[in-house]
């Protein structure tokens, strides 16, 4: 039987399940009521793992170097789910702002259950020697964002997006961390002004697509670091 014809009665195969991944999220999902009271520390990952069924040992296997990898794969995780859930959620229809901001919804809501999590995860992002780990997840969950919205971008705006967004991303997460209205309605309301001021911003970033002669080419810099990605966090 062929493959084609195999698929049509069986459905498309399911990704193959990634073993070390497997215990990653097994770690992670028994440490994170750990991080409310102790921060991302090695004691609430170990702490973790004895309450999987595994052993600190494990915690060394899964994350090599330690808490930074944990935090890395979390928030790599989360942007993982986003990206899925804005492919079940369906894009067709919707305008560029809405699907931006139904990205970047999509994003915080992953999170949601773990709101002091992430308060500590950018205390830890904040600290010397993370900059560049920070500066890192930011790109990251923004540039999935505009691939998830079918960006195609090759000029100059492939950079003012992303750091468009990349602003609007960070004022409207402070705001979602502090926010305690019902459903997180003041949040969502903030995200829609921000992404409102942002449509005004293309007029002046017009004056500065000259600066595209010296950055290097975005196709080639996109694929470089989803190539990357893989390997560092």
């Amino acid at each position: 039987m062929s493959a084609d014809r195999l698929e049509q009665q069986t459905g498309p195969a399911e990704p193959p399940v990634n073993p070390m991944d497997t215990l990653r999220d097994r770690i992670l999902d028994a440490a994170l009521p750990n991080v409310l009271f102790d921060g991302w520390t090695r004691r609430s990952l170990t702490d973790g793992a004895r309450s999987a069924g595994l052993v600190p040992e494990d915690v060394d296997i899964a994350f090599p170097r330690g808490v930074r990898d944990a935090v890395g794969y979390w928030l790599s995780r989360a942007d993982d789910r986003m990206a899925a859930d804005m492919e079940a959620h369906g894009l067709e229809g919707l305008k560029i702002r809405e699907k931006v901001a139904l990205g970047v919804r999509l994003r915080l809501e992953a999170v949601e259950p773990h709101k002091e999590a992430v308060r500590r995860a950018l205390s830890f992002l904040a600290l010397p020697g993370n900059t560049g780990m920070a500066a890192r997840s930011l790109y990251r969950t923004v540039d999935t964002i505009w691939w998830k919205c079918g960006d195609t971008a090759t000029d100059f705006n492939f950079y003012s997006k992303r750091g468009l967004l990349a602003a609007v991303f960070s004022s409207t997460l402070l705001y979602w961390l502090d926010d305690t209205s019902e459903g997180h309605a003041e949040t969502w309301a903030f995200l829609d002004r921000r992404i409102g001021d942002v449509m005004k911003v293309p007029k002046i970033t017009a004056r500065l697509k000259s600066l595209g002669n010296f950055l290097p080419n975005p196709g080639r810099f996109s694929r470089a670091w989803r190539a990357a990605r893989g390997s560092s966090v």
